[in-house]
């Protein structure tokens, strides 16, 4: 990403709640044949197995617990991306939208876009089969919770378990990340007031990510 240092975000724990709010990604991999990119559900490994060596977690190199995602891809993505051969960028996008310049002050008229955005970079691990499965029923019981009707894949678990066979999971301990939220935190404090107006009409999400930086 453009380097602008002062819409950097380099707190980890920011990056974890930008996955949490955000988990439809983008996996990126640079492969022998060229780029690859598909884009996947991922959810924090909230309990990573015990890992060594001296990873960064950070862009900016402080000590934390290490990031970990995990996801899973359909056959045959992981030959596709060259899974676990090479490091991969997984991009997470939160909140966006266009920022007209009407809503600043007479004269200014270069227009923006604000957004929250990181970039996740490391090598995937592979899962097991047992592992894969864990991270599907994880996935589906996660984004079924609180649904009408919500459904399980152990209501058919030899079903399920022949359906997983399609897919491979996979696990990111993230080794480094670039953040930003960038966030009109330029522009003087009436100016950002107008916008969060403007925006929490129609980017709800957004008036509130500008809200927080605030």
């Amino acid at each position: 990403m453009r380097h602008t240092p002062h819409y950097l975000m380099t707190d980890p724990d920011e990056v974890r709640r930008l996955i949490v709010n955000n988990p439809w990604a983008t996996i990126v991999s640079p492969t022998s044949k060229g780029l690859v990119a598909s884009h996947y559900p991922v959810l924090l490994d909230e309990d990573p197995p015990a890992t060594t060596g001296q990873d960064s977690p950070s862009a900016a190199g402080q000590d934390s617990p290490p990031i970990s995602i995990v996801s899973h891809v359909g056959r045959p993505d992981e030959q596709l991306h060259e899974l676990g051969q090479h490091e991969v960028l997984v991009i997470i996008q939160g909140p966006h939208d266009y920022v007209s310049a009407s809503w600043y002050e007479p004269g200014d008229l270069v227009a923006t876009w604000n957004h929250v955005t990181a970039h996740l970079y490391g090598v995937p691990e592979i899962l097991s089969e047992e592992e894969n499965y864990a991270v599907l029923s994880r996935l589906t019981d996660h984004f079924e919770h609180g649904r009408p009707g919500a459904r399980s894949l152990s209501e058919d678990e030899a079903g399920t378990r022949r359906a997983a066979k399609g897919t491979v999971g996979l696990r990111l301990r993230v080794t480094r990340f670039d953040a930003r939220a960038k966030l009109s935190q330029n522009k003087p404090s009436a100016v950002q007031d107008r916008i969060v107006e403007e925006l929490g009409s129609t980017n709800p999400a957004l008036a509130e990510e500008m809200r927080r930086v605030r």
